[in-house]
């Protein structure tokens, strides 16, 4: 079939800034959103050949998108429908049901991708180095505990380091016990929760555009730079860190290009690109690692549909490479144009 020569019509579907947010900390979008919105609208302005409508009003949303119907909606709702993070997947199901294309991950592969347990599970059947893990049922008693420490507890589902803070290292079984208990009140949804080795060598990430049948960019590696951080405070992303500007770990925490030799780097590729296929992502990813005492990287994180702000670590990687984060957006789109077939 001839290609259109009218510019397809793109959906952007973001967060609704009328809602409250509750993973800010003051329970709705700050400066960060606005500026990152601000930002991607600019960027978009300059790519020639695409025409763009902007849906962010979540109780029309359905309304909306079925009245104008776009060729491909690109998908930056990471705030889940109606800022619920619970509800992440369910923009992606509206589209399936609407028969709309869209950009990212369909909802079995979020599902996958924020259950923490399933992800090493599917690393450890594919050879993926991983740090030995406890999973907890948070609702339990007596709930589990660590079988080794230091360990690292989080949240077994969910992102942005939600329920990660300064105290979710914990070194004997009292203190794990507290941090478990602390969790359990958080009304996370589901109520689990997991217990890590604590990695204390470098922590890195590789983000990834395209897909499996079409092939991947890999942007060059980031390292995160803990030296600034206080020494009595663990070298761990928080979530004050990237949501909280009182945070001991707001401003102590800083992102450089990895310097890798081909071994370590190859490795870590080979293991994104069959978490990738087999996690079911689409079009881009982020996936963290960090190395044990043994200078080996280890699977921590699988980030599908990670952060698109022009300053996040996908942004940051893409410039690395020389690609602005208007080529970084465009990349994306033409991802998903071209394993949806849209606008043909």
């Amino acid at each position: 079939m001839a290609q259109s020569s009218k510019p397809p019509e793109i959906g952007v579907v973001l967060g609704d800034p009328r809602l409250p947010y509750p993973y800010a900390v003051e329970n709705r979008f700050g400066y960060e959103e606005i500026e990152a919105v601000r930002q991607l609208k600019t960027s978009l302005g300059e790519l020639m050949g695409y025409h763009f409508t902007y849906y962010d009003d979540h109780e029309r949303l359905i309304d909306d998108l079925r009245s104008d119907r776009p060729d491909l909606v690109f998908n930056l709702c990471d705030t889940g429908f109606r800022n619920d993070w619970d509800l992440e997947r369910n923009i992606p199901a509206f589209l399936e049901m609407l028969g709309i294309p869209y950009t990212g991950a369909d909802p079995m592969g979020i599902s996958l991708g924020t259950d923490k347990a399933i992800v090493r599970a599917l690393a450890v059947s594919l050879d993926i180095p991983v740090p030995n893990e406890t999973f907890v049922d948070l609702t339990a008693d007596p709930l589990t505990l660590p079988t080794s420490f230091p360990s690292l507890i989080k949240p077994n589902g969910g992102g942005g380091s939600f329920g990660i803070t300064e105290n979710c290292v914990v070194h004997d079984a009292a203190e794990a016990h507290v941090y478990l208990q602390w969790l359990a009140r958080q009304d996370l949804y589901p109520p689990e929760a997991i217990c890590q080795d604590f990695l204390t060598g470098d922590e890195y990430t590789v983000g990834m555009i395209g897909n499996p049948a079409s092939g991947f960019t890999v942007l060059p590696p980031l390292v995160i730079d803990y030296s600034k951080l206080d020494s009595d405070l663990p070298p761990i992303l928080t979530h004050g860190s990237k949501a909280d500007p009182d945070s001991p770990y707001w401003d102590k925490l800083s992102f450089q290009q990895a310097e890798l030799d081909d071994v370590t780097r190859g490795q870590m590729v080979d293991a994104c690109a069959k978490l990738f296929k087999r996690l079911g992502f689409r079009d881009y990813s982020r996936i963290d690692f960090r190395c044990g005492a043994d200078g080996v990287p280890r699977l921590i994180d699988a980030n599908t549909n990670p952060t698109w702000y022009w300053d996040g670590k996908m942004a940051m990687m893409a410039s690395w490479a020389g690609h602005s984060y208007a080529d970084m957006l465009r990349m994306i789109l033409e991802a998903a144009l071209a394993r949806s077939g849209a606008h043909r």
